[in-house]
């Protein structure tokens, strides 16, 4: 089945805002088996609105669309599909009582405007929001090539996510000509770009494998998503096994973890399991390692055993190198191994570099990270480069010989 995805909004047109939602949606889609043909951003206006989902039902089966479900005038999308459809608009005493019950939840009496967002256009099929006032629409209309159906989403992230996997994502997998059973396995991993960890997975990341292999970039962490069709859950495992051996077989040590894991998590598991803790002294990062790594002790819970042991932040200008604050920490906090961040350099190529120590009694491994990704975005990779100096060190049992050794990524 082909569909496409509709954006609407002025601060989309205007780019005053980023659209993540299409992005996202287009991933789901294609999990599901359906291919996207066309994203379109479209103004909010009536006539806009009108022309653009027009045309996306004359050339698709499924069209999913994200804004415009406000209760403000310029909040057209359900009156866009009911001149589409070329019926009126009725009031939904269901979509009205949730609404209700939204601003009554939080003591706050409900604005008259606020009944707009229990207009649906007649024949249309409500789709619950849980965690907002702006149910979904769910709407069939015939275009050129035949049956269309229209799915209208709020345009908040969070509640459009939750919308699509209660109800949407369901609705579209039912429509598929042999329904079937959907399972996801999420492969994380750090330590190479997105396109060259591609190139390491030759020809698991091809349009129309099955099992369908997508991979996604967010901070320097690389997402390799294997998703199975099949009969049931075990025949979809037993799709994604053979896909999920031969990345781990490629990519080795570049995959940290599974599913939610996180970087930080699988570090602390790694300094747990050698069975001792660790401390950081940071000066580029800011104190973003020590964060990241009390976050994870968190999420393991007092039922398990702590491994890090704390952490220090310092100034850019404190004048000290990477080795000196990895001893720093070990001394400072009495920890098994001592994580040190250094300032930001200059390198030999020119290009700002920040040095990373990792340091217990039996010597220091470091490496010098070439900062990248702009402003934003460099401390954050750096931050993640130091805790993964920490987990692939451990992991591999490196005794962290007297010499320290200089590796450039």
């Amino acid at each position: 089945m082909r569909a496409e995805i509709i954006a609407i909004g002025d601060e989309l047109v205007t780019g005053q805002r980023l659209d993540t939602n299409s992005r996202w949606l287009a991933a789901e889609l294609g999990v599901l088996g359906v291919d996207v043909a066309c994203h379109t951003t479209v103004a909010d206006t009536l006539e806009a609105g009108v022309a653009a989902f027009q045309a996306a039902a004359n050339q698709a089966r499924i069209v999913v669309a994200t804004g415009g479900l406000g209760p403000t005038a310029d909040d057209l999308t359900r009156d866009v599909l009911a001149t589409l459809a070329g019926v009126p608009l009725d009031l939904s005493t269901v979509a009205l009582a949730a609404v209700e019950a939204r601003f009554a939840s939080r003591n706050a009496p409900m604005p008259e405007s606020n009944r707009r967002q229990a207009m649906f256009p007649r024949g249309s099929r409500i789709v619950a929001n849980p965690d907002g006032t702006a149910p979904g629409i769910d709407l069939d209309v015939h275009g050129a090539g035949g049956p269309c159906r229209i799915f209208a989403l709020p345009g908040v992230p969070s509640e459009m996510r939750t919308m699509w996997q209660a109800t949407v994502g369901p609705a579209i997998l039912a429509m598929q000509p042999e329904a079937a059973t959907v399972v996801q396995r999420r492969i994380k991993c750090f330590g190479a770009g997105e396109s060259a960890i591609e190139a390491m997975v030759p020809g698991l990341i091809a349009r129309g494998r099955d099992p369908l292999v997508g991979i996604t970039a967010h901070e320097a962490t690389i997402t390799l998503r294997i998703a199975a069709r099949g009969r049931n859950a075990v025949a979809c495992e037993a799709k994604i096994a053979p896909t999920e051996a031969a990345i781990r077989a490629q990519l080795g040590p570049l995959v940290y973890g599974v599913e939610d894991e996180e970087l930080e998590d699988a570090t602390l598991a790694a300094v747990a399991g050698a069975g001792g803790t660790l401390a950081t002294v940071e000066m580029a990062t800011a104190g973003r390692v020590g964060a990241l790594l009390a976050q994870a002790a968190s999420r393991r819970g007092p039922e398990m055993d702590g491994g890090f042991a704390g952490g220090t932040v310092l100034p850019e200008d404190a004048g000290h190198d990477a080795v000196v604050l990895a001893a720093r920490a070990r001394r400072e906090h009495g920890a098994t191994w001592g994580l040190g961040v250094g300032a930001v350099r200059v390198g030999p190529d020119g290009r700002p570099v920040v040095d990373i120590v990792l340091e217990s009694e039996a010597g220091a491994s470091q490496v010098s990270h070439v900062l990248g990704g702009g402003p934003a975005l460099a401390p954050v990779r750096a931050a993640k480069a130091a805790l993964d100096l920490v987990r692939r060190t451990l992991l591999a049992g490196d005794s962290m010989a007297a010499r320290p050794r200089a590796v450039r990524r």
